[in-house]
């Protein structure tokens, strides 16, 4: 079964070593958005970018970097996701948040051997 529905995506974008209290950030940011109960959240490691320094961090082998970006993406109602953004500003000192509406197809209902 499919099902559709609108959502609002949260897409925290901050660098690979950015701590909270010596341990990674999107670590802490994950744990508060599993705390605050909200729906997902997903951590991507980028191998390329730049951003607000204008350095470009890769990873190709001659100019590794120790600064890749890492987005975390989480996705859920407009109010759940506002209202998590007042831990945002407790966390990230430097770094960028998007917000933005998005429509979620959820399929339910398959059967235990199509897994």
């Amino acid at each position: 079964m499919k099902q559709a529905q609108a959502a609002t995506r949260l897409s925290i974008f901050v660098g690979d070593s950015d701590t909270w209290h010596h341990k990674p950030l999107s670590t802490e940011i994950v744990h508060r958005a599993h705390a605050a109960g909200l729906a997902g959240a997903t951590v991507l490691h980028g191998v390329e970018g730049f951003g607000a320094s204008n350095r470009v961090h890769t990873t190709r082998i001659l100019s590794l970097s120790e600064d890749l970006p890492v987005v975390i993406v989480i996705v859920d109602t407009e109010e759940a996701i506002r209202a998590f953004l007042p831990q945002l500003d407790e966390l990230i000192s430097e770094g960028i948040v998007i917000i933005d509406p998005v429509e979620v197809i959820r399929y339910t209902g398959r059967s235990q051997e199509a897994r």
